[in-house]
């Protein structure tokens, strides 16, 4: 029988993680890097990419590979798997966390129902949705062959739940609809890849409830009263999820969605 140690180690591994820049996908990378895995670091600025990419590599000593994309462009898309199987030979992980959200600041996005535009509902799907699709059909003969092929769809208790707009009254935030139904519909996608890359691919989704990005004071006071854990999530609570994920330590756990915000949709 393994340890747990053996069981979480990524030695040898590659994860591939979208929005890997920002504040989640920072800590995904650093997550992984820490259990020994190599890191393909996804996301639209290429001189981030690159300085996330050196800065990884220098404190885990894993090879990370940093690759800019669009991913609201299917052909960049879906170049992604044969540029990370050049590089590394392999992809065992694929993280799908970019994503439009509801801070994301687009026109006619996180404003009244009546404002919200068609244009910025297509462009938010092909985003959050979309892109993580064709990532997937392209990834899928790498995952296989890896024999440890996880993916990990991050969704949001906005694909699960309808907002309370009481939460925002009186703050300039909002809560597209864009958002909800792409992460709604990633939730089902995941269920969908469980059944269908089966067995040689997991595939599991993740729904953060709110983070803390210092958002409006009344909107911290009404959120986190609604919260059981009596607080917003940070960064570091995520870790220990997607570390799970990754490893075998979940390896016969597939087609799951995992809420991970602090009880908020347990009342």
């Amino acid at each position: 029988m393994k340890t747990i140690f053996e069981l979480i180690d990524l030695k040898g591994r590659c994860a591939v993680i979208t929005g890997a820049t920002g504040y989640l996908g920072r800590t995904f990378c650093h997550t992984l890097a820490e259990l020994n895995c190599n890191i393909v670091i996804v996301d639209i600025n290429p001189d981030k990419c690159k300085e996330f990419a050196t800065e990884i590599s220098s404190k885990y000593g894993v090879d990370s590979l940093a690759l800019d994309c669009y991913l609201s462009i299917e052909s960049n898309v879906a170049a992604i798997p044969e540029k990370v199987q050049k590089h590394f030979g392999r992809m065992d992980i694929l993280i799908n966390n970019a994503a439009y959200v509801g801070t994301s600041g687009l026109q006619g996005w996180a404003t009244s129902f009546d404002k919200q535009s068609t244009s910025t509902w297509r462009q938010a799907l092909e985003v959050n949705l979309t892109a993580v699709f064709t990532l997937c059909r392209e990834s899928v003969p790498l995952l296989k062959n890896s024999g440890n092929g996880s993916i990990i769809n991050i969704a949001s208790i906005y694909g699960l739940l309808g907002p309370d707009w009481g939460l925002y009254d009186g703050t300039e935030m909002g809560n597209p609809a864009a958002y909800s139904a792409s992460k709604g519909g990633l939730i089902q996608f995941t269920r969908w890849l469980s059944t269908t890359c089966a067995p040689g691919i997991r595939a599991n989704s993740i729904c953060p409830g709110g983070i803390f990005r210092n958002q409006d004071k009344v909107f911290l006071e009404r959120y986190i009263s609604k919260t059981p854990l009596r607080r917003m999530a940070i960064e570091e609570d995520f870790k220990g999820i997607i570390a799970y994920l990754s490893s075998d330590m979940s390896r016969y756990v597939s087609g799951q969605n995992f809420i991970i915000d602090g009880g908020f949709s347990a009342w």
